[in-house]
């Protein structure tokens, strides 16, 4: 008699682990399933840098983002391999369940954002733009661009050394550190230019090519234009002429320029950027250049121009001679008037 009632408390022992074991697998199995419930006008979710499991189920309780999170440092003990969680911030996506968000946790890949530093724009205006950009550490508010270059360990100006592109970043990384990473592209293409640069150009180094790159950059947006606005750049250097281009004069000129270039701006002697009165390049970049306008100065046609004026369909007239030129500006005049009495 003691026999089988040893042996039914047995049977029900064994029944009733079962059941629970059961009962807790459905549990852990439907804890780890449950959605992430967070703010769609919110997706992001960032975890401290050297947070633990309890601090992180702290976190999903004061966000309200998990039910009964308070039970995750005990659950996870039967699923390490989901506790290796690294600090950063994070995507959330709709019906993101728990399971899947330890995952990203666990993985590092945190949410990337982007900034495009678009060519032709100028060092301020890049600057700016870093300024605007979320999630980032502004370490560079404040500083000068003579401090900037300096951080840089670059001894002349800021202009014309950040290469234009679409930089990823991660929440927290510094403006100082895209902005290192953006010269550092325009020093490895710009060698890589110099080095395969046609024969017998007027430059005395690669400074001088970025100084015309940037130059090509502002006068046409037009690829197929820009090896033809070169070789009238070249040819003017190479029979010493001034390059006479607008957009050397309006960067001199700075904040005083509002949109228009008078006849008084194209006589001073104090803009060192004039290249209406200067012979040569001016002394810096005046933006800066993309790859294409960088391959045009190392790479200019082989043309008679010396000179070029707006079409006014978004391209240029090219003209050997003063006379050709002047004809092409009449026309273009001509044309701006038709335009205007239209509208």
């Amino acid at each position: 008699m003691k026999l089988k009632t040893f042996t039914h408390c047995i049977v029900i022992t064994v029944i009733t682990l079962f059941i629970a074991t059961m009962m807790g697998g459905w549990y852990v199995y439907h804890f780890f399933q449950q959605p992430i419930q967070f703010n769609s006008d919110n997706n992001l979710f960032t975890l401290k840098r050297g947070a633990s499991i309890t601090q992180l189920a702290i976190q999903l309780q004061e966000q309200s983002l998990v039910k009964d999170s308070y039970l995750l440092p005990y659950i996870i003990k039967i699923h390490p391999s989901l506790g290796n969680i690294k600090s950063g911030t994070y995507q959330l996506t709709p019906k993101m369940t728990l399971e899947q968000f330890l995952k990203l946790l666990n993985s590092g890949k945190e949410v990337q954002f982007k900034v495009k530093l678009v060519e032709g724009k100028t060092a301020k205006d890049w600057l700016a733009s870093l300024q605007n950009s979320k999630y980032v550490d502004h370490q560079l508010i404040g500083l000068s661009d003579a401090e900037i270059a300096k951080k840089l360990d670059l001894d002349m100006p800021l202009e014309g050394w950040l290469y234009p592109d679409t930089y990823n970043y991660t929440a927290g990384s510094s403006d100082l550190a895209i902005v290192k990473r953006a010269y550092q592209k325009m020093q490895t293409v710009l060698q890589t230019t110099w080095e395969e640069r046609d024969d017998n150009l007027p430059y005395k180094n690669a400074y001088e090519l970025l100084i015309m790159a940037s130059i090509i950059e502002k006068e046409t947006g037009v690829d197929s234009e820009r090896s033809k606005v070169a070789s009238v750049f070249i040819n003017r250097l190479n029979n010493r002429m001034m390059l006479q281009t607008d957009p050397t004069v309006i960067y001199g000129m700075g904040d005083n320029y509002n949109g228009r270039i008078l006849t008084k701006d194209l006589r001073d002697k104090t803009n060192l950027y004039n290249t209406y009165v200067i012979v040569g390049l001016p002394p810096t970049p005046i933006a800066m250049p993309s790859k294409a306008s960088l391959e045009a100065a190392a790479h200019p046609a082989q043309t008679e121009y010396f000179y070029f004026v707006a079409d006014g369909d978004g391209g240029h007239t090219f003209s050997t001679t003063y006379a050709n030129h002047k004809k092409a500006v009449d026309l273009y005049w001509k044309k701006m008037r038709n335009s205007t009495s239209t509208h």
